[in-house]
This record gives structure tokens, sequence and C-alpha cells, in this order.
């Protein structure tokens, strides 16, 4: 494609374009006086050369590419604004105003240099110069006069030092052109007159020597590690393990470096390498390692097999099948599938392989991520449900990201999911769940052929039971998105007395509530408790509008929290007794009105966001549900939808007031109950029978019995005049309050009660 500076192509406009006008201005600080809206086309992120400080303490930084709808132009984005981007605030696929920038030149580099973008307004959701756009890559790249030689450098960051971008919300997946897609493997002559064994190599140790050739095949991959840092010179600081084996037995191979975009794609769990000019080197102890009992292989763990971009540079060769001699002698990769029925006779934090059928997929979250050093990096994860026939309840899946985004994030109901290296985690009261461990593969319908498990007699009787299944039954037990988490919060709630931990949940101070919210990032989830009292419970029957679709963010310095005004114009409680307000039904404590006065700061936020509700899973939506279910992408594409997933059914709910301790802040909190059989959450939920008092639902999260029907229509289930005409036995009672925060983007936070505990349900021990 041909890149165009403003000078070299003549425009057949009378007036020029937002974009051109920038680049064409001859001050080097700008303040346009006439905004016009840009759209944004695309994000990345990298390591930052800049070092982090107290008032910037990101690690990273961000290039913002744009179009005004007739070019397209890449700008740096000032690290005071990359809060945006971490609470999804500037986005792509949405429309922004610059109303600040400069253009920076690089004082040690000819003909290089970017527009930094200092002040921003962000718009509406929805963009409306895209509208008008049919190929965004068909637009011409937009340059500044002498600075023609950086349309070589498209697909790489603006600070000429980085070499790669970065996936935008973790670290642990592929990102760009770099990394070389998987391919056939090609014909090649081997020489495997001299090879060396596995077993031999420990005996060599790290002594420096000319190998023989290897000759293995690879039985386990782990997910990409990345240990990027500032001040480290490496370009790309990847590192990806493998376990390798043939006759003799099993050994670690380590690929590092500029090698694993070359390589990671094309070096899969079957294959058969050839391998030379390896290095060896002493094992790093404190690494995880897949569980490999059940090869009945003797392990080697002194040394590794390193492959190297130089030093030396190692020389990789992948097998075609067909040229796979069987007198070689190569283990095959052996599984260990575990049926549901089985998985409570294994051991905590043991190995198992799964097949099943997926009936319910969470949205992907993010977590923050203990590290010891390097920058901060956050996992993303997601919760699955699937089926194999063989037990009336479905595996639990923790997924993390595998370093398979293209799976990741397709994994969707009525899909055929095998998962390999999964933990078992048993918790007390509850089923076993399992989560994915760093050797973790995952692999879905359209991607099974030619695995190495097809052959697997457990495969097999999975594939003849799901032939015996009804599309359309199994379709009415499928669900996509909404809140998750599992396990439930524990029966108890514990405290050390001699150091006050809590090692389950975190008890923070009311005071640290706000700081909490203000911290969240992007679909960042976390769960802490608070102690209070609650002093008012409002039913609400349908969700109230968030109105996002239509949002306006102020500037580039507002901060997405939620909303803590005190206004107490607006209460329409009645005081001591439960009340009805068209459609809502309204319970308060009587001493409210009067501390309501002494505190100093209420977060109203409190709502049920259509984000927080499972959706009913259908074909015809299915491209949508992902969508919604899923991050933000990084880059824009026309089939990005920006309109929110209308949700089938919207249910009531409970949003309550809870005072700290201290009566000097509140917080608005939904509850949700758990309704019907149908919703994900039931799931492992303890579900003795209870009055459903507004107490007791709080305290075991489900309305009682379940009904059958997503829609309650079957009449089972306790109108909420019923439950809250019981609140008064919430009156001047102390409670703990399990909260679960997540940021959803912008300013929308979701804050869900998930269960409150009693004097009598909290043990120090």
């Amino acid at each position: 494609m041909e890149e165009d500076t403003p000078s070299s192509r003549t425009p057949s406009r009378v007036r020029r374009s937002f974009l051109e006008r920038l680049f064409s201005a001859q001050s080097l600080k700008l303040q346009p006086e006439d905004v016009v809206p840009v759209a944004v086309i695309a994000l990345g992120r990298y390591l930052s050369e800049e070092q982090p400080d107290e008032q910037h303490p990101d690690v990273y930084s961000y290039d913002v590419t744009l179009t005004d709808g007739v070019w397209r132009a890449k700008c740096f984005l000032h690290r005071s604004l990359n809060h945006l981007v971490h609470r999804n605030i500037l986005r792509t696929g949405a429309d922004v105003s610059i109303t600040q920038c400069s253009f920076v030149y690089n004082e040690r580099r000819l003909g290089h240099g970017y527009v930094r973008i200092e002040e921003v307004k962000c718009g509406s959701k929805s963009s409306g110069v895209l509208r008008g756009v049919r190929d965004v890559q068909g637009l011409p790249l937009l340059l500044k006069h002498g600075m023609e030689i950086m349309a070589l450098r498209t697909d790489v960051p603006l600070q000429v030092t980085r070499k790669h971008y970065l996936a935008l919300w973790n670290n642990d997946d592929p990102e760009g052109t770099a990394w070389t897609p998987h391919a056939p493997a090609a014909d090649a002559v081997l020489d495997v007159s001299k090879i060396s064994l596995v077993s031999d190599l420990e005996s060599y140790g790290t002594i420096r020597w000319r190998p023989l050739p290897l000759l293995v095949r690879i039985i386990h991959k782990s997910r990409l590690r990345y240990y990027g840092k500032f001040g480290l010179t490496i370009e790309f600081p990847y590192q990806a393990y493998f376990e390798v084996a043939d006759q003799s037995g099993t050994m670690s191979l380590v690929l590092w470096n500029e090698l694993c975009p070359e390589w990671y794609h094309r070096l899969n769990v079957g294959a058969v390498l050839y391998l030379q000019n390896y290095s060896l080197k002493q094992s790093y102890p404190n690494r995880t390692r897949p569980h490999m009992d059940h090869h009945r292989m003797r392990s080697f763990h002194s040394v590794e097999i390193c492959l190297n971009a130089r030093n030396p540079v190692s020389l990789v060769t992948v097998v075609p099948p067909k040229s796979v001699l069987p007198q070689w002698g190569l283990p095959g990769v052996a599984y260990q599938f575990t049926p549901r029925s089985e998985l409570e006779n294994l051991a905590n934090k043991s190995s198992c392989d799964l097949i099943g059928l997926v009936t319910f997929v969470g949205r992907v979250e993010r977590v923050r991520c203990k590290a010891n050093k390097g920058a901060e990096r956050y996992c993303t994860y997601r919760w699955v449900h699937a089926v194999d026939g063989t037990s009336n309840h479905p595996f639990i899946l923790e997924m993390f990201s595998s370093s398979q985004p293209d799976i990741f994030n397709q994994i969707s109901p009525m899909t055929y999911l095998v998962c390999t290296q999964m933990r078992v985690c048993q918790v007390d009261g509850s089923p076993p769940y399992l989560t994915s461990s760093c050797e973790t593969e995952m692999l879905i319908t359209g991607h099974h052929k030619g695995r190495p498990y097809v052959s697997e007699p457990a495969v097999k009787s999975f594939l003849q039971w799901t032939k015996t299944l009804k599309d359309s039954v199994v379709l009415q037990k499928t669900v996509v998105g909404g809140q998750y988490c599992f396990p439930p919060a524990p029966r108890t709630f514990t405290q050390s007395a001699a150091d006050g931990s809590t090692p389950l949940i975190p008890l923070v101070a009311a005071a640290d509530l706000k700081k909490e919210l203000e911290s969240l990032q992007y679909r960042e989830r976390k769960r802490i408790a608070i102690q209070g009292q609650i002093m008012a419970v409002q039913y609400l029957k349908y969700p109230q509008s968030t109105g996002r679709d239509n949002q306006q963010v102020p500037d580039g310095s507002a901060d997405a929290v939620p909303d803590t005004h005190t206004d107490h114009s607006t209460e329409t409680l009645t005081t001591g007794e439960t009340s009805a307000d068209g459609d809502r039904l309204s319970w308060e404590s009587g001493v409210w009105p009067k501390l309501r006065q002494e505190v100093s700061e209420h977060v109203r936020d409190g709502g049920l966001y259509p984000d927080s509700v499972a959706q009913r899973f259908t074909f015809d939506e299915k491209e949508r549900l992902l969508q919604w279910s899923t991050l933000q992408p990084s880059q824009w594409a026309p089939e990005q939808s920006t309109d929110a997933v209308p949700a089938a059914f919207r249910p009531g709910y409970y949003r309550t007031t809870v005072l700290g301790i201290n009566n000097q802040m509140a917080i608005d909190a939904a509850f949700f109950p758990v309704a019907w059989s149908g919703d994900p959450r039931a799931v492992g939920l303890p579900q003795e029978p209870h009055g459903n008092t507004m107490l007791s639902c709080l305290s075991s999260g489900f309305l009682c019995p379940l009904s059958d029907s997503m829609r309650h229509s079957d009449g089972t289930l306790p109108e909420p005049e019923e439950v809250l005409a019981t609140a008064a036995e919430l009156e001047d009672t102390h409670f703990v309050c399990v909260l679960d925060l997540c940021n959803l983007g912008g300013d929308e936070v979701e804050i869900l009660i998930n269960k409150v505990y009693r004097v009598s349900d909290i043990s120090l021990v």
C-alpha cells in the first residue's frame, strides 16, 4: 500500500481534513480551534522507554491509530492519559476529540518523530466517523513531511527502541504480524545416522561441546512468558517451555527471545523436531512443570535444551508426519482424560485432561498477577461449564489465557472443548473445579483435526454420547456472559486472631473502599469484605438505564469512578417500613435518616448492568454474544458491533445500602439472587431450604426453591413484597458483607453483594 504525506497528495477537497491540518501545522504545540471528532481504529501497548515514577507509575506506553474518514495516522498517547485506556474509556471503535497535542522529533534518529496527544475528550460508544468508512486499511497513512521513512515501521511502536507490541489486556498472548503463523511442515532431508539421546545430555552438563542433533517429539507446550522490564535491551524478551521426549526419556526445551515469534505457533504438541546447534544450561528450579507420571518415562531435570537466535544460531526442523519413521522409536503423546463422574476422586492439585460439550461461557475478566519483579501485569481468564454425559454436574473450569487468543476468545456453547494439564481444586462444601496451568492447551471445534488425542478411547466415547443429543434440547440449557465467580463464599467468615488476616476474602475498611474502586482497571475483578449495617433495601423491577451508548466523558483527566455525591433531596424511602413506589419497593432502617446526615461519603452506584446478567445462547446471535463477552479488541473491524446485546430477560434486583461500621461511609450494592436452576451461579451453590426472608436470601444467595423457568413463570418463587416484608430483621444488626467488584469499562463499576455474614457466622482462629 502506498503511504502519503500532506504535501505529496493533491487534495480534491476545498478544505483539508482534520488530521491533514494537524500533521501539516508549523507549530510544534497545537491546540486546534475547530476540534473535529476522529475515530480510534487501533491501540498498541508496549514497554515504555520512559522510567516510571510516582506521578506516572505505568511501565507501558500506548500508540493510538486514528482516522478522520480520509486519512489514518498513528499518534503517541501522553502517559498522563494512560488511565483512559486502563478503564476502556479511550477504546477502538469510538470517537475522540484532540484538544491539545505536540509534535515530538527524535533527536537521536533522522527522519523520525510523532504526534503526541496531550489532551483529549472521549465521545460516545458508537463512532459517527466510522459509519462512512468501508475499508479502514485502505485509507492512506498520513506522515509528516520528511518522515517518509517511518512508512516502513507501520507494525512497530513509535518509540524506536521497542520492536513489537504486546497484547492490549495481558502479556501472555502474541500480538502483531511479527508472529509467524502455523504452517504445514516442509519436506526435508535429515541425517539421523548420528544423533544424541535425551539421556546423554544430562551427562554432558553445561560444558562447551558441539552437540549431535536431537530427534524428539513435543509432548507438552507452555504458554508464552514475557519477561520485559524497564532497562532491558532484549528486543523480544519472551520464552516458552516445551517438554520433549525420545526413547530414552523426557527433558525441557526452552525457546528464547527472537525465536519465539518465529517458531512458537509452529511447534505444537505431537510434532517431531530435528534440532541442531542447541545449547544446554542448568534448569531453573522454581518454574512450574507439567504432570507427566502417566507417560511412564524417565524425566531429566538437571539441564534443559536451549534454542537461541545467536551464540549459537539454533537450527530447528519440523519433520512432516508422513516422514516420521517407526524405527526412530519416538514415544506418542499420552493423555489422562478423566470423566466428570470421577472428578471427586482426584486429589487436590492433581492433573487431568478433559473433553466436554460447552454449556456456559462466562465473560472474560482480568486479575492482577502476583509478580516479585518486572512489569506489572494482568492475567485474563473466564469461567466455562462443560458436560460429558457421565454426571449430572458439569465440569467447572477456570480458564486462563494460554497464548491461544484465537481459541480462548471463540469458546462458545455447543462446541466440543478439550483441555489438557488442568489442575484439580477440591473445595470444602462445594464441587471440585479445574483451573488451567501454564502447560494447559485448549482446543475447540474446528481445531481438533490431526491432534494426537483424537484416537483416545475417552474421546471416542464422548463423541458417541453426543450423537444421542438433540441440539434444541441442549440449547435450552446454554448461556453466555454475566457475572460469575466460583467457588461460593465459605459458610463461615474466618479471621486470624493473631494478626487479623483473612486468608480467603480480604476485609477492608470502609474508608478504603473508594480507593479499591478507583484502582480497578477494565474488567478487573476483586472480591472484598466490609463490616457494617444494612440501612436500606430497594427492589427495582427492571435495571436502570446506564445511558452508556450516549455517554460523553468530559475530558482526558476525568476519573471514571462511581458517583459519590450525596443528595438527600432525592430520597423517597419510607422510614422503618416497606413502601411501594411504581416499580420500586423499598425498606429503610428507622435510624438511617439521622445517620445519613453524618455520612461523609456515599458511593451511589449499586445498579445491575446488562453486562452483569447472563444471556441465552442462540446460533443467530453467536458472534454478537462472543463479542459482548470478550474484551475490547485492540483493532477495530467493520463487523465490530457497538450495540449492547439486548437482554432477553431482565430480572429484578435489590439495591442495598450498607453503612460502614464507623458510620462514615455508605455504599450501594446490587443483590441479584439466584432464582432459577439454569443460572450458572446455581452450580455448586449450597441450597439448603430457607424461609425467603431478606436476611436468609442475603446469607444464602438464592431464592427458595429455585424456579425451572428463566422468567420464573411457574409461580414457585416468593414475590419481592413478601421478601421485603421481612427486612425489619436487618435493623441494628452488625454484618460482614462480601462484595464482588468489577470495572465494566468507563464509569460502569459493578458492585454486587455475594453474601452477608451475621456475627454467628464469623469465626476467629
